[in-house]
């Protein structure tokens, strides 16, 4: 169990280095630079959907025969209506647009802002947590270094993403420990939903491979939804592209070394 427990504490301690960012940079990070960290982020994203949480629902499905993509197929598009229904539930606000999305509230700009990053730590927390609760059942196909290796890669993601939140909240006027907290804040949703999902999976492991895929829907919705256009938008895309690709490629390499 304390290895499982550091595995769902290390993506939260990503999101803490990068909101500790803040005490040392003295500028917002310039639009270049959150564009070549949010692709990467989006990279590590998407690779970690495929390798660590999609495949392996797919191979503990394969008594199923030609129907094995069944629990996976399932699974994912639940993980997508779910991140869907938070969406419309939630009020939030995504970096450098002004309208907020879902419903109205009297929530402040910083508050939205804090929580748009919660939303898509939710999914994250849940991927970790079911990874390890794939572990502690015995799952062939996970194993202790695939279950790092998708805790590392995550927490990688979350260091740009912890400073991407802190930044911003500094230069608009809140003070630094402030803005650190709200930082660490918004990646505090990780461990607990990991948690959450080591517990449920526990109890129903046949659910295994619908609950790795539903992780696997949910943050692919994020990366589509939030983290592509942010990378895209604006000149000079390319910054966003080719930092995808290099998190996609770290990823691989990672589940690949350690899996």
């Amino acid at each position: 169990m304390k290895t499982v427990a550091a595995g769902l504490l290390i993506p939260f301690s990503g999101t803490a280095a990068g909101a500790a960012c803040v005490f040392f940079l003295r500028k917002e990070l310039k639009l270049g630079v959150q564009r070549a960290l949010t692709g990467f982020a989006a990279g590590v994203m998407v690779a970690a959907s495929v390798w660590s949480l999609i495949v392996p629902a797919i191979e503990q499905s394969y008594a199923m025969g030609q129907f094995a993509f069944f629990p996976a197929f399932c699974g994912f598009w639940t993980g997508v209506l779910f991140l869907l229904l938070l969406d419309h539930v939630i009020p939030h606000l995504h970096r450098g647009i002004d309208q907020a999305e879902g419903p109205k509230s009297r929530f402040t700009r910083t508050a939205m802002l804090v929580l748009a990053v919660t939303l898509h730590n939710i999914p994250e927390g849940m991927a970790v947590g079911v990874v390890y609760a794939g572990l502690l059942s015995g799952t062939a196909s996970v194993t202790a270094g695939g279950a790092l290796a998708l805790a590392l890669g995550i927490a990688i993601q979350n260091f740009p993403e912890g400073a991407i939140i802190s930044m911003p909240l500094y230069a608009e006027g809140k003070s630094k420990p402030k803005s650190f907290w709200l930082g660490v804040l918004s990646g505090a949703v990780e461990p607990v939903f990991g948690a959450l999902t080591v517990i449920v999976a526990g109890l129903v492991v046949p659910a295994m491979p619908y609950l790795l895929s539903f992780a696997a829907g949910a943050m692919l919705y994020v990366v589509v939804e939030e983290l592509i256009p942010e990378m895209s938008a604006g000149k000079h895309s390319n910054i966003g592209v080719v930092s995808f690709a290099v998190g996609f490629s770290l990823m691989m390499a990672l589940d690949a070394a350690l899996g």
